[in-house]
Order: structure tokens, then sequence, then C-alpha cells
């Protein structure tokens, strides 16, 4: 058994492209891996209002260049992977807090990962308001939920603290961009694409069957050279920082810039 938590947030294309690159290199092993996919909950912008915020206002500001030029580069990753993906289709961003509630308790259902993928889809590809209880219902109640429990759920003050609780802890840890993928003790940061993240689980699962011994055995495996070597190129261009971006940020003319 391989565990991989994926740290991500709903509101952020590089975290749908992530997590769909995820179930590529999953399925590229010719037996699927026995994997425990955690969703692991990050805010970009948890202070926004219930209705949103502008987005290309927000980006405008933030990156300095027309939106349209950052869209273009996510939305051919998007494709890449898989997703029909259109940012104009989605005009505001959200506080998701309460979708990240919903997520912690679709655990114990077994339908996290399923559920995480209909919110990309209800956020990107439909353009609703994932902050709405109504569109959470509606989303939720094909993946074990009562349009009732979820009602609850968004609305309690305890579950939204310990949601927030868990966002400070994944900042506590250093985590100050999404996505993170965490595959048994390797952390991945970015969009990683899926050749390296299948050659992260499989250096996990060489690992885990204790075919690896360090202490003995002093090599670097191919699989980790394709981790090395190609994480670094993603480790920033394909993430979405919760605050302004530092200056190793690439612009919207480099390799992958961000939304």
């Amino acid at each position: 058994m391989i565990h991989i938590d994926l740290y991500a947030d709903i509101v952020c294309p590089w975290c749908f492209i992530g997590s769909r690159r995820l179930d590529t290199a999953l399925m590229s092993h010719g037996q699927a891996p026995e994997a425990a996919i955690r969703h692991r909950p990050f805010m970009l912008h948890p202070d926004a209002p219930p209705d949103g915020l502008d987005l290309r206002t927000m980006l405008g500001r933030k990156y300095g260049v027309a939106p349209d030029r950052i869209f273009a580069r996510v939305e051919s990753a998007a494709r890449e992977a898989g997703i029909s993906l259109d940012l104009s289709k989605q005009q505001y961003t959200y506080s998701t807090a309460a979708a990240h509630t919903l997520l912690r308790h679709a655990a114990a259902r077994s339908t996290q990962h399923a559920l995480v993928d209909a919110l990309f889809t209800a956020y990107f590809l439909d353009g609703s308001n994932i902050a709405d209880a109504g569109i959470l219902a509606a989303v939720a109640e094909m993946h074990g939920f009562t349009a009732r429990e979820v009602n609850g759920l968004v609305h309690d003050t305890h579950e939204l603290a310990v949601t927030r609780r868990d966002v400070q802890e994944a900042v506590g840890m250093g985590i100050r961009a999404v996505p993170v993928f965490v595959v048994n003790d390797q952390r991945l940061t970015g969009a990683q694409p899926a050749a390296v993240l299948h050659a992260a689980i499989a250096n996990a699962i060489e690992r885990s069957r204790g075919k690896s011994d360090r202490s003995a055995h002093n090599h670097t495996t191919d699989e980790e050279r394709v981790i090395r070597d190609a994480a670094l190129d993603e480790t920033i261009a394909s993430t979405f920082p919760a605050s302004d971006p530092p200056s190793t940020i690439p612009n919207p003319d480099d390799h992958d810039a961000e939304r």
C-alpha cells in the first residue's frame, strides 16, 4: 500500500490538471498499485465573499499582465491532460472552506477522489459557484451525501473551523502554493507530468517492498532520476501561490506560466 496526499484547492486550475495527471500515472502501471489517495485542503482565497472575487481583475492586479495570456498556457496543459478547459466560463474565484469540509467527510464514504473531480468539473467546466450550498448539494448528492447532510456541514461553524485549521497545518508544513503531492515520504510540488508521478509511485512501491536498501546500496534508481530531473522544471512553473508570487515565479512568456 502506498499513500498519496494531494494538497490542492478547487479553484486552482493546476490542481485540476495535477489530479488528472495523477490518475494517468496510477493507470499507467501495468497492474494498478494499491494506493490510498487523501485530498488535503488548501485555500487560495479563504476570505473571498460569498459571491466571489472577480477573477480577471484580481489576476491582472496580481501579475500585471492580461489574464488571457496566462489562461492560454493553462488551457493548453489541461488539454494535454484530457480536460476541455475554457477559463472564460468562470468569471469568479471563491472561498472553498465549505467544499473542503465536504471533501473531508467524503473520505469516510470512500468517495473523496471522485467528489474532488466533480467539484473541479463544476467550478471550471460548468462555471458554478462552489461556495453556494445548493451547488455543493447538487454535486455531493452523487457522491454519498444527502442535501440535508450537505446543508448541515457547510453551515456548521465548528466543521468550517476544522477545515481552516487543517489549512493552517499545511501552511505550517511549508506549503505556500499548490498542488503538492506527497507520495509516501517523497514531496513533489507543482502539477507534475504523469511520467514524474509514475516514477514517484514506482519508487514508493520499490521501497515499500524492501527492494531498496540505502544503507547497503548507495545509488540512485532510474525512477529517482526522473523525479529529480523533471520535477525541477515543474516545481514553480505549475503551482498556484496563495500570496504574491516570489521573484522566481515565471512570467506568462515562460514555460507553463501560472494562471
